[in-house]
């Protein structure tokens, strides 16, 4: 993915209120891939200071944890920061500077060769002797029978198909486009003067990216919040 997306923005002036936008595939991916971010991470990404609730406080007092109070093999990192899936991570890692989501591994005995046992600790005794468990076991995916399914997904990333462009609203409501979807959602946002609509494309960063990262959390008006801040945009 782009360290940088663009959409373009439908926005009532009158009201000062973005109506809907409309997305292709890499910012539809990036606004899903909000959804398999861990708590911790999301605090971590935007600040304890700035999070709605008490989560920031939650993440701040596990970090503030004096290591005299935590369970011997307590894994205090992995709870701050949790890992994320490698599928959503993929589609934000340009913008939210996530690290690149390591692969999982899997170890066996290699001592007395058992079948029955894996982990995915490397060095974890082995049930049945007592030795660590350190050979590399290697995972291997089930093809996939649809062979021409296959054939056409080949290299393709994120959640949602390129074929066609995304309607988000104002709540991050996503649907497929369409001429009719467009103004059945027009007129039920009540807009009376479509002579005040005008459209604006805007880049999203990862400022931007943070800023609805945070929005999506508290309000119902992301797309109005972080890009019609304050009410000072000209179009």
């Amino acid at each position: 993915m782009a360290t940088s997306l663009s959409m373009k923005l439908l926005i009532d002036t009158k009201a000062q209120r973005v109506l809907f936008a409309e997305a292709n595939k890499d910012v539809v991916d990036f606004l899903f891939s909000l959804l398999a971010l861990p708590v911790a991470t999301a605090v971590r990404l935007l600040g304890t200071g700035s999070m709605g609730g008490s989560a920031g406080n939650l993440y701040a007092s596990a970090a503030r944890l004096d290591r005299a109070y935590v369970l011997p093999g307590a894994d205090m990192d992995a709870l701050l920061r949790p890992a994320v899936s490698s599928q959503a991570a993929a589609s934000n890692i340009s913008l939210l500077r996530l690290p690149d989501p390591s692969p999982k591994g899997f170890f066996r005995c290699g001592h007395c060769q058992s079948l029955t046992y894996m982990t995915d600790v490397r060095g974890t005794k082995c049930p049945e002797c007592r030795s660590p468990m350190k050979d590399v076991i290697q995972c291997v995916r089930p093809a996939d029978s649809g062979g021409s399914r296959q054939a056409a997904t080949v290299g393709a990333r994120g959640f949602v198909q390129g074929i066609v462009t995304y309607t988000v609203t104002d709540s991050l409501k996503v649907t497929p486009m369409s001429s009719i979807s467009s103004i059945t959602l027009l007129n039920s946002l009540g807009v009376m003067d479509f002579g005040a609509i005008r459209e604006k494309t805007v880049r999203i960063g990862s400022t931007e990216g943070l800023a609805i990262l945070k929005a999506s959390l508290q309000s119902k008006t992301v797309l109005t919040d972080v890009f019609l801040a304050k009410k000072r945009k000209t179009y």
